[in-house]
């Protein structure tokens, strides 16, 4: 696995279990503002310092970046056909904007946590007058990408210059709460059952790095700030629980491409800021990425249980409910 991380409060490129320090730095915030050519002249350095042996012990893992806005979207056609079918099983699995627009929410950037941070299990009311534990502890298994160079406020990112603005990749658990999610997100959508907590790699993987492939085409045809040919990323993922793996993924399978994402995000004129995390919401395709999809809502998470999300080239993110 290759990608940025902090080793002892310095920049780090990763090869294999190898860490070279580049500079020093709290966060990787700093180099990803420079953009691309300072990115690339970082990983240069850092794969000549790997070449001289000039690598040090990896300690324990820190949050890579400082997160400065965190949104999710719902990007997997499976996981939201699957989802529909459970919660509207005599009508059509999709809203009527689901094919339209990349649906997202707004999440809690300070909340979100390195790969290893237990998970302290949340209250919060489950039904009228119940207020208590979640029952329905739940995984979202996801890809996140990471925002390097910034936009202005008031002008929007055009699809085919999206990718100037993504740092990396990193892997996503964004752990559900869904009985608390159920009572509160009618009318205006996720909230607490949401915002507990947001488990994320420790390393930020280049994009380069990782295979593109087309995704599914689009029907109907996105509007003309959407438009653009979908690549996604050929990512094997998977889900383990308790030491056995439960399933297993691609990132091939989404609908909704990164590029989309930023497009639709700032098409109302919203800024991007150095360290915005975008989430693709859950990956499902033959086998689901989370567990109320996985289990059709028979089995939640118990306390003392761990859950390890793994991708190739992303390195893994591990929890344990507390």
């Amino acid at each position: 696995m290759r990608g940025f991380g902090i080793v002892d409060g310095h920049v780090a490129w990763r090869d294999g279990e190898v860490a070279a320090l580049l500079e020093p730095g709290e966060s990787l915030n700093g180099l990803m503002a420079r953009g691309p050519k300072a990115w690339a002249e970082a990983r240069g350095r850092g794969e000549e310092a790997l070449a001289r042996g000039d690598g040090v012990a990896l300690g324990e893992p820190a949050l890579p970046f400082a997160v400065a806005d965190y949104v999710d979207f719902y990007s997997s056609l499976r996981h939201a056909t699957n989802m529909g079918r459970m919660f509207r099983p005599d009508g059509d699995p999709l809203l009527p904007n689901w094919r339209w627009l990349p649906i997202g929410y707004h999440g809690r950037s300070g909340t979100v946590v390195v790969s290893g941070t237990p998970v302290r299990r949340p209250h919060g009311q489950r039904r009228e007058q119940d207020f208590g534990p979640t029952l329905r502890l739940d995984i979202e298994l996801e890809l996140g990408f990471v925002i390097g160079v910034p936009s202005r406020l008031g002008e929007p990112v055009p699809v085919d210059r999206a990718l100037e603005h993504v740092f990396g990749a990193v892997l996503v658990n964004d752990w559900s709460a869904r009985d608390l999610q159920a009572w509160e997100y009618q009318p205006l959508g996720p909230f607490l059952g949401k915002s507990f907590a947001t488990s994320i790699s420790a390393w930020v993987t280049p994009l380069d790095l990782l295979p593109r492939v087309p995704l599914e085409p689009q029907d109907p045809e996105p509007l003309d700030y959407l438009r653009s040919e979908p690549l996604g990323f050929d990512v094997p993922l998977e889900v383990e629980l308790n030491g056995e793996v439960v399933s297993r993924t691609n990132a091939r399978n989404l609908y909704w491409s990164v590029e989309q994402q930023v497009a639709h995000l700032t098409s109302n004129g919203a800024s991007l800021r150095t360290g915005d995390l975008l989430a693709t919401g859950t990956i499902s395709g033959d086998e689901p990425g989370s567990f109320i999809e996985l289990w059709r809502g028979e089995r939640f998470l118990e306390d003392g249980e761990e859950v390890v999300l793994r991708g190739d080239g992303l390195g893994e993110v591990r929890g344990r409910v507390v």
